[in-house]
């Protein structure tokens, strides 16, 4: 009887350790599972966001014909090497004056602009290329018909691969204005100015931003108005 006794107690020792184990490892796969889950992207007070970090919700792939693969990947919108420009065009409204645009960007292959971002200025576009002509150029194209490489607000910079820069833009009535990691690259005035985009890039209207034969990567996208 003492024998069947402790037999007894023994299973039951079994099982009360078998049901600890199993409940330990449900509560492991929740913890896992919370810890997936995505935080939701928020703007900067004032400002709004345009790209979620997780889909292309309020964009399109803009159809140059010369693109590369472009999609959503670890938060960022990853524009892949094509044969000429490869981008993506806001599809909602935006404004034409009095708004300023942030965003982080980066060169991730090839050795041309990683970001051209083709804005608007009233009923005219201009673009702001970043990284252009062999990788250094800075500046608006275009300016009386003169590319960036070719009128005054054309500055030379040095960009790593790999490397996020914080690229600032803004448009009033009177000045185009814009900051690269917080240093101003462009104050432009451009009343009586002729301002225009290259052909290339008419599909990024109104608003577009866009590589050049080169793999760039996009991130935290925000507008002010």
């Amino acid at each position: 009887m003492a024998k069947l006794s402790s037999a007894f107690t023994r299973i039951l020792a079994i099982l009360y350790f078998t049901i600890l184990l199993i409940s330990a490892g449900c509560g492991n796969s929740s913890g896992k599972q919370e810890t997936k889950k995505t935080q939701p992207k928020s703007a900067d007070p004032g400002w709004t966001l345009l790209f979620d970090g997780e889909t292309l919700n309020g964009w399109e792939v803009t159809q140059f014909g010369t693109q590369g693969p472009v999609q959503v990947s670890d938060g960022n919108i990853v524009l892949g090497m094509g044969d000429g420009c490869s981008g993506v065009t806001w599809k909602g409204d935006f404004p034409k004056m009095n708004y300023e645009v942030k965003l982080e960007a980066k060169k991730v292959s090839g050795n041309d602009f990683f970001c051209g971002m083709t804005f608007p200025v009233g009923e005219s576009f201009c673009s702001f290329i970043v990284g252009g002509w062999g990788g250094p150029v800075v500046g608006l194209s275009s300016i009386d018909g003169l590319d960036a490489s070719d009128n005054e607000t054309r500055t030379l910079k040095k960009f790593e691969q790999n490397t996020w820069y914080k690229i600032h833009l803004k448009v009033s009535e009177e000045k185009i204005e814009a900051w690269i990691d917080g240093e101003q690259i462009v104050d432009f005035n451009f009343t009586g100015r002729k301002l225009s985009i290259r052909p290339e890039v008419n599909l990024s209207k109104p608003f577009g931003i866009c590589s050049w034969v080169t793999t760039a990567a996009l991130r935290n996208i925000q507008l002010k108005q």
